[in-house]
């Protein structure tokens, strides 16, 4: 056990929902037969007594269920799972924000946690005195805070605002001076949500290195995030939840390419119709149908033509539009990003009624791999008008590109693209 720094042995949580049924429209008759019926409830407990205890009425509702894991101490591990696969119930319960309904934790060591933006901080204190506030909460002494105190000012950025109260910070600012609290006040245990999210690139990166920093020293990190990247590069070990179960206890890398597989399998592929969009109808334009699909073969193989089909329906008439395809791995990294304004060469002058536009790619750089489409909508080559996130999720299938025998795969690079190598051996004549 001295080695375990988190032991899980049959962990649940259960949440009780209550439901209410109520009509989508109500006229006046309706809201005051309610108000007089919420009355003789209050008038009659043994009435209102049963309702409560009416099982129609609450549903159970188990965010985990049945957890079981060990991790050593020095561990990198990345929680990954869908919205709603139970990480963050998790992390709140190895927090001991919230008690768990059955199971057994056993933690060696202090934990910071970093979950959600505001989380730790009393908002009417300056930076300077939460800083302390938290070093307090970890168990650290005024002089151990003291010591790693400049370090912390100059991770966060935050020197000018240092004796403003945290309440007037911006988010980025806040989950700034959060991370560097909880990553250099020295617990053995550091557990990080998504809210890393908020951050800017730079900051991201940063965070990277000094969990990474922080594991080299021999402290645990528990991560959750949605970003496969991050995960990939930071974590030796992955755990994967689903509906409230874990489903993978290994290796980061097989976590997240059974993450990765699992998505592409269960989601719409090549092909989304207006059932599955979610149209704003207010905005006057809709999507009827978006697809990708490889004209020349029933699979979409790398380095072969492929073409996107937009259908859409306008009820207003659109000046100068545009339609905007963007192209990104599983990590969120937008890879190509393809438009119809006048840059491309291409215009549309206006747009009404119904329509279809394709987009053609005489070869797909990509290799082998998951990939997801974007879809845009601009007016005049600078207003977006609407934008669809995560429409389709393809798969790309390995091939002999350069007809050396060997299928290209997912290791080599994320792109490949026409090249031609020359050498010349000039030993023979030296």
């Amino acid at each position: 056990m001295s080695n375990i720094a988190i032991k899980v042995e049959g962990l649940s949580k259960k949440y009780l929902i209550k439901h209410e049924k109520q009509d989508r429209y109500q006229t006046l008759r309706d809201t005051l037969l309610q108000g007089s019926r919420k009355l003789i409830n209050t008038l009659n407990p043994l009435q209102n007594k049963n309702k409560i205890n009416d099982p129609l009425q609450v549903e159970e509702f188990w965010a985990l269920n049945d957890i079981n894991f060990e991790i050593n101490q020095g561990d990198k591990v990345g929680i990954i799972g869908r919205n709603g696969a139970g990480k963050s119930t998790l992390l709140k319960i190895l927090s001991r924000i919230t008690e768990p309904t059955k199971g057994k934790i056993h933690i060696n060591g202090r934990i910071a946690s970093l979950l959600e933006v505001g989380t730790g901080f009393h908002p009417e204190l300056t930076g300077r005195e939460n800083i302390y506030l938290n070093g307090a909460i970890l168990g650290m002494t005024r002089n151990e805070i003291k010591s790693k105190f400049d370090e912390i000012v100059s991770f966060s950025e935050i020197e000018k605002f240092l004796d403003t109260p945290v309440k007037r910070y911006s988010s980025g600012m806040y989950v700034r001076l959060a991370f560097a609290v909880a990553a250099h006040l020295e617990p053995e245990i550091l557990v990080i949500d998504e809210v890393l999210a908020v951050g800017d690139i730079e900051f991201q990166k940063k965070c990277l290195g000094k969990m990474d920093d922080v594991s080299k020293a021999g402290r645990t990190i528990l991560f959750v995030s949605h970003n496969m990247g991050a995960v990939g590069s930071l974590c030796q070990k992955g755990i994967m939840l689903e509906s409230g179960s874990k489903v993978y206890d290994g290796s980061a890398s097989d976590a997240i390419n059974l993450y990765v597989s699992g998505a592409a399998e269960d989601s719409f592929k090549n092909r989304v119709t207006k059932e599955l969009i979610k149209n704003d109808t207010n905005i006057g334009f809709e999507l009827e149908e978006v697809e990708i699909f490889n004209p020349e073969n029933k699979n979409i193989l790398m380095g072969d033509p492929v073409t996107i089909r937009i259908k859409y329906k306008s009820t207003r008439k659109w000046i100068s539009p545009a339609f905007v395809i963007s192209i990104k791995d599983f990590s969120g990294l937008e890879l190509i990003r393809l438009s119809s304004m006048p840059i491309s060469g291409f215009v549309i002058d206006d747009l009404f009624s119904q329509g279809c536009a394709e987009l053609h790619i005489s070869s797909l750089p990509l290799v082998s791999g998951q990939y997801i489409v974007d879809f845009g909508f601009v007016r005049e080559s600078v207003e977006w008008i609407v934008k669809f996130k995560d429409l389709i999720r393809f798969e790309v299938v390995g091939k002999d590109v350069y007809r050396s025998g060997i299928i290209l795969d997912q290791n080599r690079g994320i792109i490949t693209v026409e090249h031609l190598w020359k050498h010349q051996d000039n030993s023979a004549n030296g």
